[in-house]
């Protein structure tokens, strides 16, 4: 489970996306609405982003204007 493998602030990113539902590429979000939820600097948030995206919660998918997150795991 990931509250076991994450720490403090990619547990609370990790947690804002399952709470806005970005659990699908269908229902993706944006990094700035990642942002306004977890209610944390934007360039944590992209740092933890980029992380959970190295240990495989979570993937980046490359759009015409922002890119958008969903969590896979």
């Amino acid at each position: 489970m990931a509250d076991e493998e994450l720490g403090g602030n990619a547990l609370k990113v990790y947690k804002s996306m399952k709470d806005l539902g970005l659990s699908t590429e269908d229902k993706m979000g944006t990094a700035e609405r990642i942002t306004m939820a977890s209610k944390l600097p934007k360039n944590m948030v992209m740092n933890v982003l980029q992380d959970l995206q190295n240990k495989g919660y979570v993937r980046r998918k490359v759009r015409e204007k922002a890119a958008g997150y969903y969590i896979v795991k």
